[in-house]
């Protein structure tokens, strides 16, 4: 008798086991899809955004060119080419600190696995 009750105890142990298991990888795959989803739309926008910008300070400094091509256009030009490189170092600056301040891959998993190892500390 004392066999089948430390056998149904272990069975039970294997089925929660697995149940945390189970349910910690379904986070986790959550947490994948998340991810990949934010960085996919983050990329279109960019690339779409960059390309939109990049054909309209073209066609803006041709026509600034075009304009002062008669009186200053060494001005114009160096005026366009300062605007501009001072513009991309302030973007560069900007996209850098959005990058460093992204969440953590993860986080949740990792929170949800602490949990459960001071869960198990405090049970022994």
């Amino acid at each position: 008798m004392a066999s089948e009750g430390l056998f149904v105890s272990l069975k039970n142990l294997t089925a929660t086991l697995i149940a945390i298991i189970y349910t910690r990888l379904d986070l986790l795959s959550t947490d994948l899809e998340e991810g990949r989803e934010r960085l996919l739309s983050l990329f279109v926008v960019t690339f779409v955004s960059l390309f939109c910008l990049c054909i309209g300070v073209v066609l803006l400094a041709m026509l600034i060119v075009v304009a002062f091509w008669d009186t200053h256009r060494l001005l114009a030009l160096a005026t366009l080419t300062a605007v501009f490189l001072i513009a991309g170092l302030i973007l560069c600056r900007i996209a850098l600190r959005d990058i460093r301040a992204m969440p953590r891959m993860f986080a949740a998993s990792l929170t949800e696995l602490s949990k459960d190892q001071q869960e198990l500390e405090s049970d022994s």
